[in-house]
């Protein structure tokens, strides 16, 4: 017997200019973090996502539940799980009961961890300036900020459930 699928309406195909602009996004934001994590790990043995993280907990003094840790991130709470698994081996963080409800379980950056983010974060907002900012007009950059806060409302209000700012 045949299945039998049901027909889609014709796409909103984009323009050329839009093709070009998109595609100019996905491989320059791919290359873009690429670069960036590739310094990271060279100049300080540590990847991106492992310097968000303790970004992260640096602007909450130190201390993140884990479940809005994985939200501020966008990442499953899976992978932010095994990530600060790896943290927890280079004594980056621990892992303790929260504090707010003894219930969850909060991310807490160690001395070791502040210090090697005071370290990494020359060589991170050096590689955005050189890679990006600098490259472009500030009101071009500006825009991007523009675009992407927009395209991240959109996509945070199809999640009321995740606190992801």
């Amino acid at each position: 017997m045949a299945a039998h699928f049901p027909t889609l309406p014709e796409p909103r195909w984009l323009d050329q200019e839009q093709q070009v602009a998109w595609r100019a996004l996905v491989l320059g934001s791919t290359l873009l973090f690429d670069r960036l994590d590739e310094d990271l790990r060279r100049n300080h043995g540590i990847s991106l996502v492992e310097y968000e993280i303790l970004v992260r907990l640096s602007e909450r003094d130190g201390r993140m539940r884990m479940s809005r840790l994985a939200d501020s991130l966008a990442h499953s709470r899976s992978r932010v799980t095994h990530t600060i698994r790896r943290m927890e081996d280079a004594l980056l963080v621990t892992r303790e009961v929260s504090q707010d409800d003894g219930r969850g379980v909060s991310a807490v950056m160690t001395d070791r961890g502040r210090l090697l983010l005071e370290n990494v974060a020359p060589t991170h907002v050096n590689g955005v300036r050189d890679h990006l900012v600098d490259l472009v007009d500030p009101a071009d950059f500006a825009a991007v900020g523009r675009v992407f806060d927009a395209v991240a409302d959109h996509l945070i209000a199809g999640h009321p459930d995740r606190e992801m700012r």
